[in-house]
């Protein structure tokens, strides 16, 4: 398959899974703004906070050490690629829920990335099976360039909401727009809906 296949000269059956506006491809190309982070695990550490009845500090043993899921599904970038059949492995979101028990009032997850990175999402996107905190991609450890530890993955949004290089979940009861939102991207992200940028 070349780079970029367009969704009309795909078959059927795989050009339905491709939304409106997007290319297929079989490599994964990264985008990301700014530097990698370095990833010291002496120092890491993960923190759940905000509307929650358990606030929750993990060390990077302590958030390696919990369950573990896996996850295939499609992934589509606002830059108009998308790459199907994505294979994830990591801590359910499902899990952070049980732990950190989200209070009524939260209705909404702000990830927390290094280098004071943010990404907002409505909780009701992570509260589905398909959400996940990543720590390997197709069978092997996350690449620095692709989030290296850890990373939320929210498949039914465009990718820029699975935020990378994670450090943190904070459930609000108030909307926080993050990075790319404040930005000019939409502030939900459905490539279904093609909410690329505000106004769409």
């Amino acid at each position: 398959m070349k780079f970029f296949t367009k969704k009309s000269d795909l078959p059927a059956e795989v050009a339905a899974r491709v939304p409106p506006g997007q290319y297929l491809t079989e490599k994964w190309p990264v985008l990301h703004y700014g530097s990698i982070p370095r990833f010291d695990p002496q120092r890491w550490d993960f923190r759940v906070f905000g509307k929650v009845g358990n606030e929750i500090k993990l060390d990077w043993k302590q958030f390696q050490d919990l369950d573990k899921t896996a996850v295939t599904a499609d992934m589509h970038c606002v830059t108009t690629w998308s790459r199907l059949d994505q294979h994830w492995e990591g801590i359910p979101f499902a899990k952070i829920v049980e732990l950190a028990k989200p209070l009524p009032e939260a209705k909404f997850v702000i990830a927390h990335s290094e280098q004071g990175f943010t990404a907002n999402v409505p909780i009701e996107y992570c509260m589905r099976d398909d959400c996940l905190i990543a720590l390997r991609a197709n069978g092997e450890p996350l690449t620095a360039e692709h989030g290296y530890p850890a990373r939320l993955v929210v498949p039914p949004l465009y990718a820029w909401k699975s935020a990378k290089w994670l450090r943190g979940i904070e459930f609000s009861a108030t909307d926080k727009p993050g990075f790319w939102e404040r930005n000019g991207y939409h502030n939900r992200g459905d490539p279904w809906k093609q909410e690329r940028y505000w106004g769409d």
